[in-house]
């Protein structure tokens, strides 16, 4: 385990500390106590990191794409051979599973060769003329700067949708990692120097909401690029506003997850599983606002109150182990609050609904039981708010109408999806649900060559596939005239 080690920023292809030496202190939550410090970044020292990413960008934006891809296919190569040890960090510093976060570097190192490649596909159009003695294409080109502002909950892989795309097209870069997962993002982008990075196309500045607050303000950067809460993106996108920065926000999701009567209810129970405690429902992606149908509601919340009953938390460098710790002192603190509103609001427990006790480790670290309420009030805070944690709300439906009523009323758009086997429906529904995702017979799959985001409160743009390297270009129309 990582233990006692102290982390600088990343400036310029150098570690430094923050120039006033303040620091923070990492904290393991299955164990509940500090493990590392990390510099904490000032607005000086994002002003240092803004000046060499734009001091390196000229360098960077006219290095041959061909030698550019493959910077980024020897940083894969590299984030493949070190997946156990990122994985592992990320697991100390925000208690998921070995397993989940394993599976999520591999993927780290897919987006980065994903969009080495796929950066040679990017060209512009040839137009044809409204004149015979004119000519007319459009073209490319890099933004300029990058402010990425990235979460805690899957530090690398939401890093990489935005890294990988930005800096294959010409961009650079300077990463303020969310202050509960900095160490990963140091290694990662140590990798990147190895890879043959160029000093200063990559920078990391550490810190809490001060240090973000400093990069989204800044008026050299040009673009911002932010996965988190819809409250914090809000204040991204009216920092941007102000300079007019070019801005993409993945922010927050309640995601409605539909169960029909027709549906294999095996299978359906198994997602409702995976929407409810994947992430220890950490994530902007849970699928934990239930909608049932009436003629299978009862069977499908005892089923899936069993299945919740019998996942084992515990240790999340155990690979047996499902429910790891909640990643924070303050997110536990914050879904103990939701779990006793529930109490106060006299919501039907089907299971869970305290924090998970019993042991010594579980005594110690930031555990909670899953959780599953039902007949729960559309309207009521459990079934609107974003909990980010392993609890789950259960209403029923008597109509496809009412299903799709219920499911789009609701201020985000993120993610949803449904059980069924029926064709028609299969149609209907993903047209008329309000999201940027829609899982049918599934849930929480993925991939970097489609797009990724949200409607109403749950962002603008998108992230994946040729999508991605679009948001992080500029689009320039060229005429000549020929004489």
């Amino acid at each position: 385990m990582p233990s006692g080690g102290r982390y600088e920023l990343l400036i310029g292809g150098k570690r430094v500390p923050a120039q006033d030496g303040a620091t923070f202190a990492c904290v393991d939550p299955y164990e509940n106590r500090d493990w590392g410090v990390v510099s904490s970044a000032g607005a000086e020292d994002v002003d240092r990191a803004v000046a060499a990413a734009r001091a390196a960008f000229d360098g960077w934006r006219w290095t041959p794409q061909a030698q550019r891809t493959q910077i980024l296919l020897r940083w894969a190569a590299l984030i493949a051979e070190h997946a156990g040890e990122l994985a592992r960090i990320q697991v100390h510093e925000n208690g998921k599973t070995i397993t989940e976060m394993h599976t999520a570097t591999l993927g780290v190192a897919g987006a980065a060769s994903f969009y080495a490649n796929l950066a040679a596909n990017l060209h512009g159009e040839t137009f044809e003329s409204p004149a015979p003695d004119h000519r007319g294409w459009s073209m490319r080109e890099p933004i300029g700067v990058i402010g990425a502002i990235t979460p805690w909950n899957n530090p690398l892989l939401l890093l990489a949708w935005k890294l990988f795309p930005a800096l294959a097209v010409g961009n650079t870069i300077v990463i303020k990692p969310s202050e509960v997962t900095p160490v990963s993002t140091l290694r990662l982008a140590e990798l990147g120097v190895q890879a043959g990075v160029p000093d200063g196309v990559l920078n990391v500045v550490t810190g809490a909401g001060v240090t973000g607050r400093a990069l989204a303000e800044h008026p050299g950067v040009d673009k911002l690029a932010f996965t988190g809460s819809t409250a914090t993106g809000r204040a991204i996108a009216l920092a941007g506003a102000q300079r007019f920065a070019r801005v993409t926000l993945e922010l927050g999701g309640k995601g409605p997850h539909l169960v029909f009567p027709d549906a294999d209810l095996d299978l359906a129970v198994e997602g409702l599983l995976t929407g409810i405690t994947a992430g220890t429902g950490q994530a902007c992606n849970a699928g934990s606002r239930l909608l049932i149908h009436e003629q299978v509601y009862d069977t499908v919340t005892e089923r899936l109150g069993k299945r919740l009953s019998e996942l084992r938390i515990g240790d999340p460098l155990d690979p047996e182990v499902a429910i790891g710790p909640l990643a924070s002192r303050p997110q536990l603190t914050k879904v103990l609050s939701y779990l006793d509103l529930a109490r106060d609001e006299g919501h039907r427990l089907v299971t869970g609904g305290r924090r998970a006790a019993g042991s010594e480790s579980l005594d110690r670290g930031l555990f909670v039981e899953p959780t599953l309420y039902a007949d729960v009030d559309n309207h009521a805070r459990l079934a609107q708010e974003e909990i980010f944690g392993p609890v789950g709300v259960a209403m029923s439906f008597s109509s496809d109408e009412e299903a799709v009523r219920l499911a789009n009323d609701i201020p985000y758009g993120l993610t949803s999806g449904f059980w069924t086997k029926d064709v028609d429906r299969v149609h209907r529904l993903s047209s008329q649900l309000r999201s940027g995702v829609v899982w049918i017979n599934t849930w929480r799959v993925g991939s970097f060559q489609l797009p990724f985001g949200g409607m109403k409160a749950s962002g603008i743009g998108r992230e994946g596939g040729l999508h991605a390297l679009n948001a992080y270009t500029e689009e320039k129309a060229v005429w000549l005239g020929l004489h």
